[in-house]
């Protein structure tokens, strides 16, 4: 098998998108001799935040010598970005030999595995063989049903916070959404809850007291924030002093003070994570696609926000940066996400709006996004391909001296990164 012929086995259109249900996967563990059961795990669920959480948190575990795991969806530029050791996607050669030996398994199942599902085992057995300490695990969807949740315990579980979104899946209210999210929580083990719905907490405090598990909380309102430009931002919170971090975004200090949270619950349960070290891995930390700067001129930031949640956050952060001052934005969303709110948010902060269709049989026509934004009394256009669009966005944005901001789908970003950059 060569690497272009495992990729192509694992996003064969033969795999069932979404089918939820833990059968499969555990049937694909035991073919590969549990893998997961050698490993240390922890596991982060949440509606928003988990990637920049799940990467900031392996950074600062390697900087204290660990050697870690991040599993990781979707992947932003290329596959092997899904799973990564120390910061290292996983190489062509390995992908290829971890996938024939899971091929073999998922071949002989009745029930066949989702590509979710053989993604989740090609990642355990990958962090099993190269002996990680410990994987920070992101779940896919949801929690209690997700392929992730196949493992029997974590050192710690975290959820990021909760929202509507995946409502067909999930449930349709947040209490729904909540308990399946609090599904990750495990026997005794410790669980930190960053959210701010009270009516999540409430399901996350009863799964958490039935299962014998430790709550912990997180104090936004300890966070103080010092300085704030488009290159960092520096802020402290509560024992934790200057602290700086790279990731741009009104939001990911909130993410931020999540991991220094949870770097006290692990430090309290026998991980050896010094200040020194807390402080390079945060301010090393990457995170593609979430309020990403990709150019200074004419200035072009993306950020992946792609429903309702999301994209309040990438306005409040367009706010915070550019105050009242009007930004041109170039937008695709898929068509099952509420795209009337969210166009009525990015009217909010956008004088002109260029509309894409995203590389997706679940885009919303660009068409039709940027109706909807004239209805809103908002300049737009659509445009038949990205590269239109973004040459057209890139030659205005910069003869009006104006920000251009790339919101909706991850699924944009790598060809407007690369035309970009």
């Amino acid at each position: 098998m060569e690497y272009n012929e495992a990729l192509e086995y694992i996003h064969s259109v033969n795999w069932t998108f979404c089918k939820p249900g833990l059968e499969r996967t555990e049937e694909l563990c035991r073919g590969l001799g549990n893998p997961q059961d050698s490993l240390k795990f922890i596991h982060v669920a949440g509606t928003n935040g988990k990637g920049s959480f799940s990467s900031m948190l392996s950074s600062v575990l390697v900087e204290a010598g660990y050697k870690v795991g991040l599993y990781t969806s979707p992947y932003i530029t290329y596959f092997n970005e899904r799973m990564a050791i120390n910061g290292e996607p996983i190489s062509n050669d390995e992908l290829v030999l971890v996938t024939e030996k899971v091929k073999k398994i998922a071949d002989e199942m009745t029930d066949k595995p989702t590509e979710f599902e053989l993604v989740t085992a090609i990642a355990f057995e990958y962090f099993c063989r190269n002996k990680c300490d410990y994987v920070v695990l992101e779940c896919g969807l949801g929690g209690r049903l997700d392929s992730t949740n196949v493992i029997k315990t974590s050192v710690l579980s975290v959820i990021t916070g909760i929202a509507l979104d995946h409502t067909a899946i999930l449930g349709d209210t947040i209490d729904k959404i909540a308990y399946e999210k609090a599904g990750i929580i495990k026997e005794n083990t410790p669980v930190l809850w960053c959210g701010k719905s009270n009516e999540a907490k409430k399901e996350i405090e009863k799964v958490s007291k039935n299962r014998h598990s430790p709550l912990f909380f997180v104090n936004h309102n300890d966070i103080s924030l010092k300085e704030t430009t488009l290159d960092h931002t520096v802020f402290d919170f509560g024992k934790y002093r200057d602290i700086e971090i790279s990731l741009l975004g009104s939001y990911q200090p909130l993410n931020c003070a999540n991991v220094l949270s949870a770097i006290d619950i692990l430090n309290s349960n026998g991980l050896k994570i010094d200040e020194k070290s807390i402080k390079n891995g945060l301010k090393r930390a990457k995170w593609q696609a979430r309020f990403e700067k990709l150019s200074n001129e004419p200035l072009v930031i993306f950020d992946g926000a792609h429903n309702p949640e999301g994209v309040c956050a990438s306005i409040d952060s367009v706010k915070r940066y550019f105050g009242n001052k009007k930004i041109y934005a170039l937008t695709g969303v898929m068509a099952d996400k509420d795209y009337n709110y969210i166009a009525e948010r990015i009217s909010e902060i956008a004088e002109r709006v260029y509309c894409i269709t995203p590389d997706n049989p679940r885009a919303l026509d660009a068409e039709k996004y940027s109706a909807v934004f004239t209805n809103l009394g908002v300049k737009a256009s659509h445009h038949k391909t990205v590269k239109e669009a973004v040459e057209l966005a890139i030659f205005e944005a910069k003869k009006e001296k104006k920000p251009l901001v790339c919101l909706g789908s991850l699924y944009m970003y790598s060809e407007i990164s690369s035309l970009i950059k």
